[in-house]
């Protein structure tokens, strides 16, 4: 096994990724992704709690977007530092290098319930994460719920318009989305 390579991390999402598309989510175990890529158990274990974690990269994107709110520019306005923050997400996460993993990873939750109710608690982890970041700023905390929870669906949008189009700006694209978004909310 070539357990000296780089990014083991890495290395197991796409080793799990590969088998939850050929065999399913549910007939696949821990010790085949390990050995897939080319790593033991007590590796995985490591670094994802279980199975279905390997897919969604613990706290770091909660992290990025905590962390893009909190580098936008002082004057800015809720919505413009969530706009930010997805700035971050762009060139940190959603890159065109990471096109075809994340469609692929996508296809995958998209069949699998377990995984679907995962993807849903994530996000909500990321909302809560931009709400915190918010209220850091000193926006007051129903300001900050209304620019989280509307950031989250301008993200969503967004993350499948990245993934079904050419763009390779996710923050360009998002901020689209949040702008549309913010008109729709204008309307209601």
């Amino acid at each position: 096994m070539a357990r000296w390579l780089p990014d083991a991390p890495g290395r197991l999402a796409v080793a799990a990724l590969e088998l939850f598309a050929e065999r399913g989510y549910e007939d696949t175990t821990v010790i085949e992704i390990a050995e897939r890529a080319g790593l033991t158990k007590s590796t995985f274990f490591r670094h994802f709690p279980d199975k279905r974690e390997v897919l969604f990269g613990g706290n770091a994107v909660a992290g990025l977007l905590a962390e893009g709110i909190a580098a936008a520019p002082a004057e800015a306005t809720p919505l413009e530092a969530v706009a930010h923050a997805m700035d971050a997400l762009g060139r940190e996460v959603f890159t065109a290098a990471r096109r075809e993993f994340t469609a692929r990873r996508r296809a995958v939750i998209a069949v699998n319930p377990e995984l679907q109710e995962r993807e849903a608690l994530k996000g909500l982890g990321l909302t809560t994460a931009m709400i915190e970041a918010l209220k850091r700023r000193g926006v007051p905390d129903l300001t900050s719920r209304a620019a989280a929870e509307l950031g989250g669906l301008a993200s969503k949008i967004a993350f499948d318009r990245w993934l079904d189009t050419a763009d390779d700006d996710f923050g360009a694209v998002a901020r689209q989305a949040l702008g549309e978004v913010q008109a729709a909310v204008a309307l209601c």
